[in-house]
């Protein structure tokens, strides 16, 4: 019998529900619960597969092929469960079924209204594709308040009356502003953000107080007397140097203790060691490296969350601090790249789409190969390291992307038909934008006796995928006498996946995205290779 908890937010966004979310499963699953965590976007969008990075942050690829929210990429991080396309709803993917099911006439002619068709297409996939999980935890995004959100309060609204109290808790992020002037924190903006969910009819069970200092117990009563709920409901979600002392903090202020009590559990304490050992591993690392992440997005970070993530498991796996030195990829194109790249221990160039910021992302590669820097390039990042290869050592001087165009030398291109499994894949140059990538887990072999081989210590790997563009295999041969190795295939030998040089101290390029499967207790093993190669680096330098 799966027991629901909906967090929703309250007072102004990037409050941390994706990580509150997160962390409480994190417990929960510490006591011995088995865990789901979902997401309910309220944007009209079907998903964020074609929103600009700028917009939206990153986009968080699952195993079955779904562009989802990158708060899954935190509830993959810290519970270790795997996401999955049914994890991750938007408003435009709920209109869209209630459209089709109408025009079909699913509904026998009625009239089609937010309540109670669009509701009852919420709560159905709310309880779907369930099992014996313990507990669902939903996410529901935006802010209270907010009128795209409305449909889905209204529906977990009527969820938690379906299922009564012993299968429902509603838990509620809010904001504890502290003002200077005024010298103390103020509980008004919780007060009227409690006020405005239950305006919609939710009382909440739970709240958690975002602030970046202690909440004085006056603070606390007062808020649990304004706002319904005991005193030891008001968990203060405090401020922490790392994001994996969340779960630690939360368990300490309670919050895993109220919700067992909510549904009267008798749970065993959670055993929180690994959380531990990793928090000490990130205060107290042996040594520090630096790494250039060369990328297009750089101005705002949560367009590379999980690779920010994964490059600090490389860290916790090798016991040293990772400092990220983001670099726009532009610049490279007006300036000489020394001056920024010399400081640093490896070059990292990432996944992105479009013509602006590759002639960077090429002068990055060439620096890494020339220098002798660790060098690991992750999609885009990949394919840029094919195009400097053909250019600079191939011969091919016209080698290009035919993102960018038509080119001499196309070693990289959109591949129109491929195998999956059984299946065959199929795209057009003239297709839609959304959901016509190689999207989700494609199994790759591995050449023996290469570095990716020794890396993954298995044959055959598999790997989440979102690109539409893939290296030319035509070119194999004048790109390997270059001494740029094929060491990744598909099954099939069709698509290129890992490419490396045997001549450099570290060099990698990778057609898939091997970020999005890393987590603190279980590092990537290209991820954990690629520092310990920085590592070696900076005893050089």
């Amino acid at each position: 019998m799966t027991r629901f908890i909906f967090i929703t937010g309250g007072v102004v966004s990037s409050l941390g529900k994706g990580l509150a979310s997160a962390a409480l499963g994190a417990c929960l699953q510490a006591r011995g619960f088995k865990v789901r965590l979902r997401k309910l976007d309220p944007y009209l969008n079907v998903d964020p597969g074609t929103m600009s990075p700028y917009q939206h942050g990153e986009v968080y690829v699952t195993d079955d092929g779904a562009e989802t929210d990158l708060d899954l990429g935190h509830y993959e991080r810290f519970t270790g469960v795997a996401s999955r396309r049914s994890d991750n709803i938007t408003t435009g993917r709920i209109y869209s079924d209630v459209i089709a099911r109408e025009r079909r006439g699913d509904y026998l002619g009625a009239t089609v209204q937010v309540i109670p068709h669009v509701t009852n297409a919420i709560k159905d996939f709310i309880r779907s594709d369930l099992t014996d999980e313990d507990f669902c935890l939903c996410e529901i995004g935006g802010t209270v308040g907010d009128i795209e959100s409305l449909p889905f309060l209204e529906a977990i609204r009527q969820l938690g009356n379906e299922l009564g109290r012993d299968r429902a808790m509603f838990v509620h992020l809010t904001l504890l502003p502290y003002i200077p002037s005024a010298g103390e924190l103020k509980t008004k903006p919780t007060q009227h953000s409690v006020k405005e969910l239950l305006s919609v009819g939710i009382q909440p069970d739970l709240l958690m107080c975002r602030s970046d200092r202690e909440i004085p117990e006056s603070e606390r009563r007062k808020i649990a007397l304004f706002c319904n709920v005991g005193y030891d409901a008001v968990i203060p979600a405090l401020d922490v140097d790392t994001i994996y002392q969340v779960p630690i903090s939360y368990h300490e202020q309670g919050l895993d203790e109220q919700v067992c009590r909510h549904f009267r559990l008798d749970a065993p304490a959670p055993r929180l060691d690994r959380w531990t050992n990793i928090v000490d591993r990130i205060r107290e690392p042996e040594g520090e490296v630096t790494i250039a992440v060369v990328g297009k997005y750089t101005s705002l970070l949560d367009s590379y969350k999980s690779l920010a993530e994964a490059l600090t498991h490389g860290g916790i796996a090798n016991n040293v601090k990772v400092r990220l030195n983001w670099l726009d990829s532009e610049i490279f194109e007006r300036e000489d790249t020394v001056h920024y790249l010399e400081p640093c221990h490896g070059i990292l160039v990432p996944g992105g789409f479009g013509e602006r910021g590759a002639g960077g992302k090429i002068e990055a590669v060439r620096f890494a190969r020339e220098r002798r820097v660790p060098y690991f390039g992750i999609c885009f990042g990949m394919q840029m390291a094919v195009i400097e290869t053909a250019r600079t050592l191939a011969g091919l001087k016209g080698a290009n992307s035919t993102e960018f165009g038509p080119c001499e030398h196309p070693v990289v291109g959109l591949m129109t038909e491929w195998m999956k499994g059984n299946r065959v894949e199929t795209r057009a140059a003239d297709g839609d934008l959304g959901g016509t990538l190689r999207l989700g887990a494609y199994e790759c072999v591995l050449r023996p006796e290469s570095r990716a081989r020794e890396l993954y210590g298995a044959d055959r790997i598999s790997e989440r995928h979102r690109h539409r563009f893939e290296v030319n295999l035509e070119y194999r041969g004048l790109l390997e006498k270059a001494g740029l190795v094929f060491s990744g295939l598909s099954p099939d030998g069709v698509l290129p996946e890992i490419v490396e040089r045997p001549d450099h101290p570290w060099f990698i390029g990778v057609q898939f995205h091997p970020e999005l499967k890393s987590k603190p207790f279980a590092p990537h093993p290209l991820f954990t290779g690629f520092i310990a190669a920085a590592v070696r680096q900076s005893r050089l330098v």
